[in-house]
């Protein structure tokens, strides 16, 4: 029987059995003189040989991220001066006391409210703990002010460093990515593997919808069910499409539209399953029926409103993992964020009216906010990702009418059609088709109150522009019709609070650098808005670095010179050019016949009084339909 050091612990050896006391049993033993506490009996301590300090030591968290493994690592430190030696828990315990250089501290400084910390982040061993682990502990630092940390994770978490080469890419997907690309890719799939949910918040045009489908692709091996995207019914048919382009094998079907499935089973064919917002309400019986492997919500600044049945359906569907996908992942309100945030790692930041109540609406509140939405937020700037891109990035935005502009679109449609007989064909009998296509009310003699209302490429475009002026930048958007220029010159000001400025072909020739000029002046965001015939060559717009060409023409070369006025000499930024077309409608065709004419000519200019356009265009433009769209049971694309 005696005493010992075991383990920087002072521990009291009956004849094999250890005894550890507390640093309060030790201090009565000190102190009152007595050898029995508790009903133990003890040698006196001076029997030891150590000293024993009357001034304690504190615990320090010293927390790591192992670029090697992918792991986060807790250290619990006692320190004392320049002095320290690791903690052991035992059985889940935290020692409250330790022996350092043979001199033994108390650690009751900050023992309470440390171990209080872990006990609550639900840490009971130091070492690796899971990301979930540590995005508590992070949450709770600012309540504990005797807690000691030194978090080295914070900022690698933050920069995300894992190195895009590290693993290979999965073998169907038909891309190679760009280096910040595999980043979030494997970044994703750490968060995966971690069980909790993220938030891909990359800035707009860096190709978030890539990301994912890379790792829907790789999850497919494993998956035991398929993977649900949420997105605007304007982007459904670009999600189609870009699983087309980049994915080898994988069965996706739109589900979508009046005579959509009824049965989940249907859906389980299937390795992703794109809806709309609309959808994943009204079917939210079926949807509910599976386990999705993960569900990913576009745009996910449509569900910041908590309160909302649509938002309240979408966090009700069974997944094992939630992914939300956002270029402006915070816009008012800091609530608006809980809400992205209860949807990917539900009660990671508490009842809405305890973030609320926690976390001021201000800069202080962000502040606080900061270190716990870091781990689970990659966010990258174009700015910070430039000499990854090319110095023109091309997007197209391939977007799906709903059922009223369906039923208008082939009324006239089947107008045109009847009265062109089968006489002489020009590309002048398509014009009202293209009219309907740019906003519907281009049709009609009355002015349209709220533009967004009947177009989803309105829609679509309003979309763009959030995400814009969330970043500062200025756009041009290019548009043939007068009429739309005064929808826009009405309804931008008043949506977004911006200027705009407008050059067509009634703006006086010797006036319009000037318009531009007064353009490039303006402090942050701003629209200009041009038609593509009347800006030529010459003109200088590099104060912008987006492009939106609202409705396509049938000439590349005119769509071309018009994108160079911002992409040309003097700009400074990665110009990021947008192409809006409807699916299954005269956009549709005309947008393949410009891809045809780049082809065979490459940047050649072809001649716009429609000549060179053919009778088979003309006709297919006048044949095709977005019917499918809205009546396909399933839209599928089996790769």
């Amino acid at each position: 029987m005696g005493w010992e050091v075991i383990k920087q612990r002072l521990v009291w050896n009956a004849e094999g059995r250890l005894i550890k006391p507390t640093a309060v049993e030790i201090f009565k033993l000190l102190n009152s003189g007595k050898e029995h506490i508790s009903g133990i009996g003890y040698e006196p301590l001076d029997s030891l040989g150590i000293r024993f300090a009357r001034v304690g030591g504190k615990i320090v968290l010293h927390i790591n991220f192992n670029e090697a493994t992918k792991e986060i690592v807790l250290k619990v430190l006692a320190q004392k001066g320049q002095e320290c030696c690791e903690l052991e828990y035992e059985n889940g315990i935290l020692p409250d006391s330790v022996v350092i250089n043979n001199v033994w501290y108390n650690l009751l400084t900050n023992y309470d409210e440390t171990e209080e910390l872990l006990r609550k982040s639900e840490v009971y061993n130091s070492g690796v703990i899971a990301l979930g682990q540590y995005i508590r502990m992070v949450k709770k630092f600012h309540l504990y002010s005797a807690v000691e940390v030194e978090d080295n994770a914070k900022d690698i978490l933050s920069n995300h460093p894992l190195k895009g080469t590290a693993e290979r890419m999965p073998t169907a997907l038909n891309a190679v990515l760009y280096p910040y690309q595999q980043v979030g890719f494997q970044w994703m799939k750490f968060i995966a593997d971690e069980k909790i949910g993220c938030i891909l918040g990359d800035e707009m045009g860096l190709g978030k919808t890539l990301q994912i489908i890379a790792l829907i692709t790789d999850r497919r091996t494993a998956a035991e069910s398929p993977a649900l995207v949420i997105a605007p019914v304007s982007l459904l048919e670009n999600w189609r499409r870009e699983f087309e382009k980049f994915t080898k094998g994988l069965r996706i079907c739109i589900h979508h539209g009046a005579r959509r499935t009824g049965l989940y089973t249907d859906l389980l064919e299937f390795d992703a399953v794109i809806i709309a917002y609309n959808t994943a309400f009204s079917d939210q019986a079926i949807l509910k029926m599976i386990n999705w492997d993960m569900v990913v919500v576009d745009e996910a600044q449509n569900i910041k409103n908590p309160t909302a049945q649509r938002t309240q359906a979408i966090k009700k569907i069974p997944h094992g993992l939630a992914v939300a996908v956002t270029g402006t992942p915070f816009e008012n309100h800091m609530s608006d964020l809980w809400s992205v945030m209860d949807f990917v790692a539900p009660g990671c930041l508490g009842k809405l009216s305890e973030f609320e109540a926690l976390y001021p609406d201000d800069i202080i509140g962000a502040g606080l906010l900061e270190p716990i939405l870091t781990p689970l937020m990659i966010r990258r700037q174009v700015s910070a990702v430039a000499k990854d891109l090319p110095e023109r990035v091309d997007i197209p935005q391939i977007i799906q009418m709903s059922s009223e502009e369906i039923d208008l679109y082939e009324e006239e449609r089947e107008k045109i059609i009847s009265q062109s007989g089968q006489g002489n064909v020009s590309i002048s009998i398509l014009q009202k088709l293209r009219m309907f296509c740019t906003h519907p009310s281009l049709l009609s003699e009355e002015c349209v109150d709220n533009p967004l209302i009947n177009s989803s490429k309105y829609q679509r475009f309003c979309e763009l522009m959030e995400e814009i002026i969330s970043l500062g930048e200025k756009a041009v958007l290019f548009t043939s019709y007068n009429k739309m220029f005064e929808i826009l010159k009405k309804d931008v000001p008043t949506r977004f609070e911006i200027p705009i400025l407008a050059i067509n072909g009634s703006t006086p020739v010797d006036k319009r650098q000037l318009i531009i000029d007064d353009f490039s002046k303006i402090n942050g965001s701003a629209l200009l808005v041009l038609n593509p015939r009347a800006v030529g060559v010459g003109l200088n717009i590099v104060a912008a670095s987006r492009v939106i060409h609202y409705n396509p023409e049938w000439n590349p070369a005119l769509e071309d010179q018009a994108s160079a006025r911002v992409y040309r000499r003097g700009q400074t930024k990665t110009v990021f050019i947008y192409r809006l077309y409807y699916k299954g409608t005269v956009e549709e065709i005309m947008n393949e016949r410009i891809e045809k004419k780049r082809e065979m000519f490459g940047a050649a200019v072809i001649g716009v009084d429609g000549s060179c356009e053919n009778t088979e265009d003309i006709l297919k433009a006048l044949m095709i339909s977005p019917e499918e769209g809205k009546n396909g049971e399933q839209t599928r694309c089996n790769n």
